[in-house]
């Protein structure tokens, strides 16, 4: 009895991963094996890089946010925990946003800590 082969499903699922890796600079835009290689280690750092993204950003924040009450006379661990303990809510997305952009709202928000 002959072996049966899904070509239809092989098929499609190479043409997929070769739609995925268009772009992609020589042999690994067409070539079937060094595109799915590829493809799976772009997926992995996207996946990766999703993480460090939020953690980057946050990174970014806190420097912001040191920047803007170094001008009061504070640092960001002095600014933070009296901003705890004054039970200031405003996440520090939030607070950088105010630091570049919108200074004198964040003045207010310095001197309320104090």
């Amino acid at each position: 009895m002959p072996r049966s082969v899904n070509h239809v499903a092989s098929r499609a699922k190479r043409k997929k991963v070769l739609k995925m890796t268009k772009g992609y600079f020589g042999a690994r835009k067409n070539v079937w094996t060094v595109a799915k290689n590829t493809l799976e280690k772009g997926l992995v750092y996207a996946y990766r890089d999703r993480k460090q993204k939020k953690r980057n950003f946050r990174s970014l924040w806190i420097q912001r946010i040191n920047a803007g009450v170094r001008e009061h006379g504070l640092s960001y661990s002095q600014f933070i925990d009296m901003a705890n303990k004054k039970g200031i809510t405003l996440n520090r997305k939030t607070l950088a946003d105010l630091a570049m952009n919108h200074p004198e709202a964040f003045t207010a928000v310095v001197n309320s800590v104090k």
